[in-house]
């Protein structure tokens, strides 16, 4: 290709409205435009780039027995409803009304549409195992879109979906998913982990995410690598500190003024946060039966620590949460600032389960200006629930052998869950077993946002001069640079030739601009190898060869120039294949 042809430009400046290296540098270099916020047209240098993600992702998908399909984009709701999801998906759900008044769908994923072809599809079990995968446009309207691609709100995903007669064959199919996952994303050059994850929307019994961890990523991971232990902070458990054993004192109501908050209380009483309740008042989304309600929750966790809403979430089984506001903490006869379970009405009260091994604390009496002294579980109050609701943190020691864990920030850039019966049930997914006997099919789901992993690639490798493309998914492998003369561009335009008919992904660069111009487009743009062809380059013994991450400039001649780049960019394909990690198991 031509940069003279070229349908894009680079840019000098990044917009003011970017954060991050990726968004800037593949808005400057020309690979990404924007449309509207978390909404992007790739640019020929993007397409390309994107191009070779998919063909990995094919590639590795089509290894453990993929086969590629492509599902609509637009989904009657009807099979929304069937599954229950169109009641619990909020406002990020694309939904609207076709001509005919029909409710319809934006994909944001594809698991009725896979459920409603396998019912149709799949009649016996020697039909079974299957694997489909599609690379496919889908649309979630993300109320926050940053950092370039990302979060977006387009977007385009590899998902796969496994199809299994036992759960036997999901685990085989699953690991298959997680073997496969590490092999892309070392082929793209990204180093990345896998942590255990909420199965949120998506449901089913087992969930990982695989991580880049990045200072930029949104998603807190807690790591203890002496144990092995690696959890998203949404899911992650710890061994609680267990308090002495005593027995139970006198409830007493005591005069607190002016503290409102757990660290106010606990220095006018001169006592540790350890000691005290902490209230917590929110509204969940509930769907049963298909009617959605909104339900008051007060939920008690030690005042040491903080709920996690994914957990509490999970453990009401609701579609969502917010806070409470103060009429509707009015209502419940509770006070914020001073709130506990004692005398609380049409509440459901939820504790995390060191609450009951946490004897006399110190909670709130429910009253402006007051709290109870030794508020005990079970005698003073009982809950609805009682479950695992905080949010672990860096120190607090895992649940496997007791290693502080640490937390580190990153960025997901895919996830597989064990889906199970959930969408064969809801949506009667069966096939005929040997016996003759309807059983449900055994589904999961597997997904790689591709736009977003290739966002996480220029993160990794870039300077601050531009990208620096890996070869595997550099949108050329060669950028071709020349300073025009007369005497120069005819063997400029013979050398461009003689690569192309090697074989060899070359950008060339006859634009008529400044040699510094092109030098600084080539470093930013990123490709792997730059070809400089002057006539002080001739005069010096031939043609300079310089690799984007190294600042040594070689000399080869002329006559041998195709050659040499040929074993160059063979080479780096040697050097980047030894990377892979071919036998990565799941733990």
């Amino acid at each position: 290709m031509r940069m003279s042809q070229l349908f894009s430009q680079t840019l000098r400046e990044a917009p003011n409205d970017t954060d991050v290296a990726s968004h800037q540098l593949l808005l400057r270099a020309g690979f990404i435009r924007p449309l509207a916020a978390g909404i992007f047209s790739y640019l020929p240098l993007g397409k390309r780039a994107m191009a070779k993600v998919e063909q990995i992702v094919r590639e590795e998908m089509d290894s453990i027995g993929g086969q590629e399909i492509t599902m609509p984009v637009i989904h009657p709701a009807d099979i929304w409803q069937e599954s229950g999801r169109w009641y619990k998906i909020g406002p990020e759900m694309g939904r609207f009304k076709d001509r005919a008044d029909h409710d319809m769908v934006l994909a944001m994923t594809h698991e009725e549409i896979v459920s409603d072809l396998v019912r149709k599809e799949i009649r016996s079990y020697r039909q079974l195992p299957a694997l489909v995968y599609q690379i496919q446009t889908k649309w979630r309207d993300e109320p926050r879109p940053r950092a370039g691609l990302i979060r977006v709100r387009e977007f385009t995903m590899k998902d796969s979906y496994s199809l299994d007669a036992d759960w036997e064959g999901l685990d085989k199919q699953y690991r298959a998913h997680y073997s496969a996952y590490y092999r892309i994303y070392d082929r793209c050059g990204l180093p990345t982990i896998a942590v255990k994850s909420d199965t949120g929307m998506m449901g089913g019994k087992e969930a990982h995410e695989f991580m880049y961890l990045t200072p930029i990523g949104e998603d807190t991971l807690m790591i203890a690598e002496e144990s092995g232990y690696f959890a998203n902070r949404e899911v992650a458990t710890s061994q609680k500190p267990i308090p002495p054993v005593e027995p139970p004192k006198p409830l007493e109501k005591i005069a607190t003024p002016n503290t409102t908050t757990i660290e106010a209380l606990a220095k006018f009483l001169n006592i540790p946060t350890a000691c005290t309740a902490k209230a917590v008042f929110q509204v969940a989304t509930i769907t049963e039966n298909n009617q959605t309600r909104e339900q008051f929750v007060l939920a008690i966790v030690r005042g040491d620590m903080d709920v996690n809403e994914i957990k509490l979430v999970k453990a009401l089984h609701a579609n969502g949460m917010r806070p409470a506001q103060p009429d509707e903490i009015a209502r419940t006869g509770a006070v914020a600032g001073y709130g506990s379970p004692i005398g609380v009405k049409n509440a459901l009260v939820i504790v995390d389960d060191l609450i009951p091994q946490s004897p006399n604390l110190v909670a709130g009496a429910n009253e402006a200006g007051y709290h109870f002294l030794n508020v005990n579980y079970g005698r003073d109050y009982q809950a609805d629930i009682v479950a695992d609701i905080v949010s672990t943190r860096e120190g607090d020691l895992d649940p496997l052998h007791g290693n502080p864990m640490k937390a580190v920030r990153g960025v997901e850039v895919g996830n597989i869950f064990k889906l199970g019966t959930r969408y064969s049930d809801s949506l009667n997914c069966t096939f005929l077993d040997k016996d003759g006997k309807a059983q449900p099919v055994v589904m999961g789901s597997y997904g790689i946002g591709i736009g977003r992993l290739l966002a996480c690639v220029a993160e990794e490798h870039h300077d601050d001069k531009g990208l620096i493309w890996p070869i595997s998914v550099a949108p050329y492998a060669v950028h071709l640079v020349t300073l025009l003369d007369e005497s120069t561009t005819p063997i400029a335009e013979k050398l461009y030739t003689d690569l192309l008919q090697a074989g060899v992904d070359v950008l060339y660069d006859d634009r008529d601009a400044r040699i510094g111009v092109k030098f600084n487009d080539a470093d930013l743009i990123g490709l792997p190898l730059r070809i400089t062809l002057s006539k002080k380059s001739l005069e010096n013994g031939g043609i300079e060869l310089k690799h984007r991450n190294e600042p040594e400039v070689s000399i080869i001649s002329l006559k041998a120039g195709v050659a040499h780049v040929q074993q160059v960019i063979a080479d780096l394909w040697e050097k980047h294949k030894l990377t892979i990690r071919t036998n990565k198991i799941l733990d």
